[in-house]
């Protein structure tokens, strides 16, 4: 790495994980026929419920083209395949938006194993507040006669007043 660019780095601070990983992975992505953000704006191109079942595997292009390409996709099944199917000109439509010119005429589907997704992360579980906190937000729903909503209300505030301590 140059002097110029470390330095640059050591003045913004952090530098962003996508610049040195997209260093090392850009020959792989584009030889797949890929640019490297459309890996990771998959869903946002072709929605969560696509995206879940179907992953892009890569673009055939023409030889010597770079418009008109065949889209290859996975599909964890093959009835999914047959809805894949169906949704054909509007993922289309949608990528060669996304790349802004028309780099895929047409979609060939495969059937195959998906990789296997990590999973949400689980929320942490609620701490109590401290007393003086807890004390504070009782007296403050006192005056509601709704018991429902003065339940509500509490444990909004135990929620909120647990984030803060």
């Amino acid at each position: 790495m140059s002097d110029s660019r470390k330095s640059e780095r050591h003045a913004r601070g952090l530098e962003h994980v996508s610049v040195p990983v997209g260093t090392v992975a850009a020959p792989a992505v584009f030889r797949r026929g890929f640019n490297a953000a459309m890996l990771v704006d998959w869903p946002s191109i072709v929605g969560s419920a696509v995206a879940s079942h179907a992953l892009p595997d890569r673009i055939a292009f023409p030889k010597g083209e770079r418009s008109g390409g065949t889209l290859h996709i996975r599909v964890a099944n093959g009835s999914f395949a047959t809805i894949l199917q169906h949704y054909q000109p509007q993922i289309i439509e949608r990528v060669n938006a996304w790349f802004g010119y028309g780099a895929v005429a047409r979609i060939a589907i495969n059937q195959g194993p998906l990789p296997r997704r990590q999973p949400p992360p689980q929320p942490k579980p609620a701490v109590p507040p401290p007393p003086e906190r807890k004390a504070v937000l009782e007296q403050g729903l006192a005056g509601i006669e709704d018991e429902e909503l003065r339940q509500a209300l509490a444990a909004l505030g135990e929620r909120i007043a647990s984030r803060q301590g």
